[in-house]
């Protein structure tokens, strides 16, 4: 079923490949002959339109399509676009029958196509861009978040010592960490006093919910970074896994619930909190997504959750002033630097809402 919407149409489908984004295609096929099993060219490479910060390719051959992820070219942070540490995710997950798409193969070797890549399988499904499901039906909207939960939970339930990510991430201290990472970020990129965001910085590396698990987490889990099936509510795979990592569920979690509590800031996108009657939507209201989240994952429930929304808006101005920074350094040109400014002060009034429902003074 089509969806309307500027962000469907704007990021469905394929593309020819940018200009900046080309590379030698005889080199990718004679990687492929040599490293894909049971791949017969010829080859025809196009680009997919969807925002992704990897460049992304449909390879096209006349029996079979697949997928290829490649490190932009260009000057890159040392950590960003970590495609070899997608591959190994979806590498270990795939066997499990976690639904992510069959690997193939990772090239480290930059010669090839200019950096580093690797290719997958090409899951033919519906991946779609507005969480509010406006061409769905009520009971069909509830049953595609019903698979959205479920699949969340099974990713979190995953033994990833089992699964061979050992290593993958630090154990341990997830929260503390990030919070000591991006309140590092903020300090050094701070164009304007913000008491709210002071606040947070004393008080959340001082009031982290105890009962610290370590699982593994996307780390931006939410519905246009999924394909379902064509006809029925069930993901099929799971895509864009650069944020991967070791870490906090409940951070991964909840950051996926700050759609509920929060406004959009895009304008191309609503977000559910902007939904006046999610019942009658038919898509599940917070807490009964939360109930179905504990249901799968064995907990009692998650009383813990004002903090974790502090902790991600404060995380989200973090981010946002990383850019605003990079931006007044003269190291990123971003013509949103302005937009991105704006943010940082609601996020940080947000957070502290949240912080004083956690128990935060003042």
């Amino acid at each position: 079923m089509a969806e309307t919407g500027d962000a469907q149409e704007l990021f469905t489908g394929t593309k020819e490949v940018a200009e900046s984004h080309q590379f030698d295609e005889a080199n990718l096929a004679a990687w492929m002959e040599e490293n894909v099993e049971g791949y017969e060219g010829p080859l025809e490479v196009r680009q997919f339109k969807g925002g992704q910060s990897n460049p992304t390719y449909q390879l096209v051959t006349p029996s079979k399509k697949y997928v290829m992820r490649r490190k932009p070219p260009g000057k890159l942070l040392p950590s960003a676009h970590a495609v070899d540490r997608e591959f190994r995710a979806i590498s270990a997950l795939y066997p499990l029958g976690f639904p992510v798409a069959k690997p193939y193969g990772l090239c480290t070797d930059e010669s090839v196509v200019g950096t580093m890549f690797y290719v997958m399988d090409m899951v033919e499904g519906r991946i779609l861009w507005d969480g509010t499901l406006p061409d769905y039906e009520p009971a069909e909207r509830r049953a595609i978040y019903e698979a959205k939960v479920k699949t969340f939970a099974e990713l979190h339930n995953v033994d990833w010592r089992a699964a061979g990510l050992e290593g993958y991430g630090k154990e341990g201290d997830y929260v503390a960490r990030q919070i000591h990472r991006w309140t590092k970020q903020y300090k050094a990129s701070e164009t304007k006093h913000i008491p709210e965001m002071e606040q947070l910085i004393e008080w959340l590396p001082d009031n982290i919910p105890p009962g610290d698990m370590t699982t593994i987490v996307h780390g931006d889990y939410r519905l246009d970074n999924m394909v379902l099936h064509l006809t029925e509510p069930k993901v099929i795979a799971v895509l864009d896994w650069e944020l991967c990592t070791l870490g906090d569920p409940l951070a991964d979690f909840s950051y996926h619930l700050m759609n509920w509590v929060m406004p959009s800031s895009d304008p191309t996108r609503k977000a559910l909190a902007d939904i006046p009657d999610l019942k009658a939507h038919g898509i599940p209201t917070m807490e009964e997504y939360v109930e179905l989240y504990c249901k799968h994952t064995g907990r009692d429930g998650l009383p813990e959750l004002d903090y974790y929304f502090a902790y991600n808006a404060f995380r989200l101005a973090g981010i946002c002033q990383g850019i605003v920074g990079r931006v007044r350094d003269g190291t990123a040109s971003n013509a949103n630097a302005a937009a991105m400014e704006e943010r940082v002060a609601p996020l940080a009034e947000f957070a502290a809402s949240c912080a004083r429902k956690a128990g935060m003074s003042g």
